[in-house]
């Protein structure tokens, strides 16, 4: 029973960090739309917030729950895990990633009301805070206790000044291309 869940588990994990994925990326062309001409701004509009919306309520939000829902059921099945000092790491950053889903929903909500507090820039670094969880998880997750956490903070603190001047380098990037 418990492979079975662990599986239910990755599977949810999978889809709901593809939920977050895509719907930051739908932000960011959201945001860019609103520097359309009107009449395309407005159809464009209309479009991401229903697919927006969909995305959310329809995929990554019951995601989410499953995935914590199928969590929890494990830690059930073996209550042992709670003393393994990797899953309280890990637990610690599952609340971050799921603070990271409820800012996510807030910024839509913003959006759907036509207020754009972020850039398109903004939001590809936003995206990147999700990568940042991901990896983090995924590595606490696989590695456990093998690693030692000063040199996992530095790995993660390393891989995430890469990811922000991948961005960075792919805006300039843009900029010289003329790409909006």
């Amino acid at each position: 029973m418990y492979l079975y869940i662990k599986a239910i588990h990755i599977i949810f994990v999978v889809s709901w960090m593809a939920g977050l994925f895509y719907g930051v990326r739908l932000f960011i062309y959201h945001t860019e739309a609103q520097d359309k001409p009107e009449v395309e701004r407005n159809i464009l509009t209309a479009e991401y917030e229903r697919i927006e919306k969909r995305l959310f309520n329809i995929i990554a939000t019951p995601a989410m729950i499953l995935t914590l829902l199928a969590g929890i059921t494990l830690v059930y099945l073996d209550p042992t895990l709670m003393r393994a000092n990797w899953l309280i790491v890990k637990l610690c950053f599952v609340v971050g990633l799921v603070a990271y889903h409820l800012k996510c929903q807030s910024m839509m909500d913003d959006m759907r009301h036509g207020i754009f507090k972020w850039t398109s820039f903004q939001l590809r670094l936003w995206n990147e805070v999700a990568t940042i969880f991901l990896f983090a998880i995924v590595f606490l997750a696989v590695l456990k206790s093998a690693v030692d956490w000063l040199y996992g903070m530095a790995g993660l603190i390393a891989f995430a000044m890469i990811i922000m001047s991948a961005v960075k380098i792919y805006k300039n990037y843009r900029v010289k291309k003329g790409i909006k």
